[in-house]
């Protein structure tokens, strides 16, 4: 597995340990795991993936505190951690 891959995949199972609900995660990880830049990669599944069938829900027991240290750890922007939080509540 690649450094892109193994990264990519650690957020994902973080994101869903911390109470996100992801759907079509296959998809997901399969397109991380060909982009060049995953976390750019993401962004863009965040905020255009509904067309194709992804998108990312926020279970009832969601740990906000935890999303924001992952989006910190995994080196995302503020701008992109917000975006993730507004597509939750959409």
């Amino acid at each position: 597995m690649f450094i892109n891959q193994t990264e990519s995949t650690e957020f994902i199972q973080s994101l869903k340990k911390a109470g996100v609900e992801i759907h079509n995660e296959r998809e997901v990880i399969e397109r991380l795991a060909e982009a060049r830049q995953w976390r750019y990669a993401f962004s863009t599944l965040v905020k255009q993936g509904k067309r194709i069938g992804i998108w990312f829900a926020a279970r009832s027991k969601i740990r906000h505190d935890r999303l924001k240290n992952l989006f910190a750890k995994f080196n995302f922007s503020s701008r992109d951690e917000v975006a993730f939080e507004a597509a939750l509540r959409a």
